[in-house]
């Protein structure tokens, strides 16, 4: 990767970045990736009609909802609350056409125990105010994403090239204006 590229990820539009996270996925499959995390964990992906993992849509829903749920659970803990079950569904709507791009998601936190709802409800609203950056990431449109591929030739040669930058806070339209 060319230094320009790893030096314009540690500074962003918004600053100092505090965290990278890295996530690699190798084709397994006709539609099947596995992915690895900068932690190890893996996880498949597969998009194909007999698919055997979630499908990159699916995962966005589990990261918002996975996201929101620690930080509930945690601070409900933290507050004393006795939670005997929690189940988080999340329903997220896409548009019809390519990308297919998200406009909603709705969050419901089902939780069973001796709980007092203001602390359920300021838990709820620390986590998407606050600390959940899934979360965060989706209601703000902030990021920018670069896209750029690389290619190992048989001989040796090798090459690398940005092909573009979406984001941030574009809108549906701008975003497939270019194709």
């Amino acid at each position: 990767m060319p230094a320009s590229v790893a030096r314009d990820r540690a500074t962003g539009h918004h600053g100092v970045v505090g965290t990278t996270k890295v996530a690699t996925l190798n084709l397994t499959g006709e539609m099947r990736f596995e992915a690895v995390v900068g932690s190890g964990h893996r996880i498949v992906i597969d998009d194909g009609p007999d698919g055997d993992g979630p499908s990159p849509a699916d995962l966005v829903g589990i990261a918002l909802g996975g996201c929101s749920a620690m930080d509930v659970i945690s601070i409900l803990r933290k507050k004393r609350q006795v939670v005997t079950s929690y189940e988080i569904r999340v329903t997220g709507l896409q548009r019809e056409a390519h990308p297919k791009a998200f406009i909603r998601f709705d969050v419901v936190h089902v939780l069973e125990g001796e709980l007092d709802a203001d602390a359920v409800r300021r838990a709820i609203e620390l986590s998407a105010r606050k600390y959940c950056s899934v979360g965060s990431t989706l209601a703000t449109g902030s990021p920018e994403v670069h896209h750029a591929f690389e290619i190992h030739a048989p001989g040796g040669e090798e090459r690398f090239e940005e092909v573009v930058v979406t984001g941030p806070n574009m809108t549906f339209e701008e975003m497939v204006a270019g194709i």
